[in-house]
């Protein structure tokens, strides 16, 4: 009876030796390219603290970087995968996420949003609201950054 304890005790750590195994090695690529991103941010802007990394995934892939320079003022950094281009902006050049909110709020009744971030559309810098609607479809409502004004609404999904 003991053998069969040990056994399944062996198999059990087996077990979970393999799946932890695969899913470090599968989340290590995302890591060296977060890291490539911040590297690339940091020949651009002196960053002095990173408060929030995001990964948005459009036509392109970005890194967006929420942190402070060196003169302690709040900037956000998108860095492009395919080609490190790096845009800095001082996030007082552009609407906050809840001027970005409230923008949607003017147009649309929303049942629940489920997220706002940063993105990138057709290269102009803009905020992501992604809600549901009083009829439960799954809608997301593209806001610039910069003017506040809609860029691109995908409704009703």
């Amino acid at each position: 009876m003991k053998k069969w304890i040990l056994s399944g005790i062996g198999i059990i750590v087996l077990v979970i030796a393999f799946f932890s195994y695969v899913y470090l090695h599968s989340v290590k690529p995302l890591g060296n390219a977060e890291e490539k991103a911040i590297a690339a941010a940091k020949k651009e802007v002196k960053l002095n603290k990173i408060d929030d990394v995001q990964i948005f995934n459009g036509n392109e892939t970005y890194y967006i970087l929420r942190g402070k320079d060196n003169k302690k003022q709040d900037v956000i950094v998108w860095v492009s995968e395919k080609n490190n281009q790096v845009i800095v902006r001082k996030a007082k050049e552009g609407i906050t996420q809840q001027q970005a909110v409230n923008k949607l709020l003017q147009e649309k009744d929303p049942k629940e949003i489920i997220s706002v971030k940063l993105a990138m559309i057709k290269k102009r810098q803009c905020w992501e609201i992604y809600y549901i609607s009083r009829n439960n479809l799954i809608n997301y409502y593209y806001v610039d950054f910069e003017t506040g004004e809609w860029l691109r609404k995908i409704e009703n999904m």
